[in-house]
């Protein structure tokens, strides 16, 4: 059985949860954090692994 996991990434700036995205639990055990669009900051910011 996969360990893959659906995560939300929520804006840094606004808190808005912009984008899902998939993890492997197994491999990767720290938050994930990435720089993407958010379309309510009209700019790029961290989007960073929010809770369920």
């Amino acid at each position: 059985m996969k360990q893959i996991q659906l995560i939300k990434l929520a804006c840094g700036n606004c808190k808005r949860i912009n984008y899902w995205s998939r993890k492997n639990k197994k491999k990767v055990e720290r938050k994930i954090e990435l720089k993407k669009f958010c379309k309510w900051c009209k700019k790029q910011t961290k989007h960073k692994e929010a809770k369920k």
